[in-house]
């Protein structure tokens, strides 16, 4: 595996999605990669948490 840069779907900013993080995704069972990019996903969580 290899760092793969991603776009993401909230801001349009390329992201990294790291070979470490494919790992911990693979390990999760998730089948597909990050749609957003660590600032989208921690606002789109403090969002939901309200």
């Amino acid at each position: 595996m290899a760092d793969k840069t991603l776009v993401c779907k909230d801001c349009g900013k390329d992201f990294i999605f790291t070979e470490g993080e494919q790992k911990f995704f693979e390990e999760k069972g998730f089948e597909s990669e990050p749609k957003r990019c660590i600032d989208c996903r921690r606002a789109r969580r403090q969002q939901n948490n309200k």
